[in-house]
């Protein structure tokens, strides 16, 4: 029925079984009605609205939010796994959607029901091959935080390292994989009613990365190479990984603590200034992606915590991309394009990144730029303004429709999710950073190291004074 093939796009393992017949059609019937309640709702808002004065239009669509939120809710709590994931996703833009769905939805980042113990005592035995206590001296049944497809336990292990064990939960990778095909048959109908709504450009990034998230001796590498990159610097803290005790699906790590960054309240009372938390976010993004090339593109609040200094604690790379050198370069380009309005820059940028037009007008390429980066330097705002979204959401479309983009580089979605999040945290934090300050030191010495061919011309367009 779709036009993405599963089996090919979707890396898991052999092993993986997918639910029984009678589950799968469950779980795709309330996706579909999910799909359905929110689809009709807010048609039937858009129509009603044409009737009733500017007044009561907002109020309108703020139940109409609520409702659509809530049976999200309902439904992720319900089927749990994917769904569950994509609503951590949303909760965290709070720079661009509703507080209706923002609040609604952000309990699920590490509020998950947990699993009971006995499930996740005999998930840790079969996967280490031997009994819980032979393994760790202590483990504590409840858990420290559970989410969609892991929870994570305190424990203690013989030598007397204090650790936390995040297992996988039985089963949940083959819930994922039928998930997935539920997920990539509504959108592709969604497609079909509504030309504007077109995700399955999306689907097919998700089907490459959702799988890294269920191999724990993936994440393990991410964090060790995370671990390494930011050796040097004392405010950043990534837990070491004990991997003789981590296999595919149980991941023994060390124990580190501190406070959830969108606690704000809890920040203030341990004398956290909040304002170098969002300044100093950015930073650790920017040596990431420009720097290292190898970044964290699942920054959600459930996966950082601040220690006072104010240092910041990393957790959770199950989902982290390693550029290629050659794409590395291309996004210092484009961001240096970008912050220095170099409109030729930006466009010979997007084509070496490998952006592809069907006619090669150039005007989506750069609301793609605005978009990426370019709105949020003009504005001098700290995180994506919520007016500024609307307008580019309401001018995006109409350009795409007149020349549509057929080729977008995955890597680049993943930067744009990432960028996503952190501008969500942003708000949060009522982030004051100057992203032009901020960014521009490093787009500048990152271009003078590139091969003079290719950054030449963007240096030349350097405009004084900005």
């Amino acid at each position: 029925m779709s036009n993405l093939n599963l089996d090919r796009s979707f890396d898991f393992p052999a092993d993986v079984p997918e639910p029984g017949l009678a589950t799968r059609a469950w779980r795709f019937s309330n996706v579909v009605w999910l799909a359905a309640y929110v689809y009709v709702g807010y048609k039937g808002t858009q129509l009603w609205t044409r009737f009733i004065d500017d007044s009561n239009k907002n109020e309108l669509y703020r139940r109409q939010d609520l409702r659509a939120a809530q049976a999200l809710n309902r439904t992720a709590l319900r089927l749990e796994g994917l769904l569950i994931k994509a609503c951590q996703f949303i909760a965290t833009r709070a720079d661009v959607l509703p507080d209706e769905w923002v609040s609604t939805l952000s309990g699920l980042h590490d509020r998950v029901p947990p699993r009971p113990f006995a499930m996740i005592r005999n998930q840790v035995e079969r996967e280490l091959r031997r009994p819980l206590d032979e393994v760790y001296a202590e483990f504590d049944p409840v858990p420290l935080a559970s989410a969609s497809l892991a929870q994570v336990h305190q424990a203690r292990l013989h030598d007397g390292r204090r650790c936390a064990v995040k297992v996988q939960y039985p089963g949940i990778d083959g819930i994922v994989r039928a998930d997935l095909r539920n997920m990539t048959t509504v959108l592709y109908w969604l497609a079909k009613l509504e030309r504007d709504f077109d995700y399955r450009v999306l689907m097919r990034e998700a089907l490459k990365y959702i799988p890294m998230e269920l191999d724990f001796i993936h994440e393990a590498d991410n964090s060790a190479t995370m671990r390494a990159n930011f050796a040097a610097d004392l405010n950043v803290i990534v837990p070491e990984v004990y991997r003789e005790f981590t296999t595919r699906r149980v991941l023994t790590m060390e124990l580190l603590e501190g406070i959830k960054v969108t606690d704000v309240a809890a920040l203030e009372r341990a004398g956290i200034d909040k304002h170098l938390v969002a300044q100093k976010l950015v930073e650790i993004f920017c040596d990431q992606v420009l720097r290292d090339g190898f970044f964290h593109a699942d920054p959600h609040p459930g996966n950082i915590l601040v220690q006072p200094g104010p240092k910041i604690v990393l957790l959770d790379f199950g989902l982290a991309k390693d550029f290629p050198p050659t794409f590395r370069d291309g996004i210092v380009r484009l961001t240096f394009s970008i912050l220095t309005a170099n409109r030729d820059g930006i466009i010979a940028a997007f084509h070496e990144l490998g952006f592809r037009t069907r006619n090669g007008n150039p005007d989506t390429l750069l609301a793609f730029a605005d978009l990426f980066l370019g709105s949020t330097v003009k504005s001098n705002k700290a995180y994506a303004d919520k007016d500024l979204i609307e307008q580019f959401n309401e001018e995006l479309p109409r350009a795409i429709r007149a020349n549509p983009v057929v080729e977008v580089p995955a890597d680049v979605l993943l930067v744009g999710r990432m960028m996503g999040l952190l501008s969500g945290l942003g708000k949060s934090l009522d982030s004051q950073v100057n992203l032009f300050t901020t960014i521009m030191p490093y787009a500048q010495r990152l271009m003078m190291a590139l091969p003079p061919a290719a950054s030449s011309d963007a240096a030349a367009n350097t405009p004084a004074g900005k």
